[in-house]
């Protein structure tokens, strides 16, 4: 599977913002995985940041 859909799936299952940290640890991902996931979907407009660090699904 996609890492970028699994870190959006962990996020939307979270149903609260997260640090990347701890969407590796829900995903069961490496943390530089989640962080490449975060930038492709950054760019993609899919998620957003209501705080600084954290992060949730649009």
């Amino acid at each position: 599977m996609d890492a970028s859909k699994t870190v959006l799936d962990a996020m939307k299952k979270a149903g609260k913002p997260l640090k990347a940290g701890e969407i590796a640890e829900l995903a069961g991902l490496d943390k530089k995985e989640v962080d490449k996931a975060m930038t492709q979907l950054k760019k993609d407009e899919k998620i957003s940041s209501p705080k600084k660090c954290y992060w949730e699904p649009k």
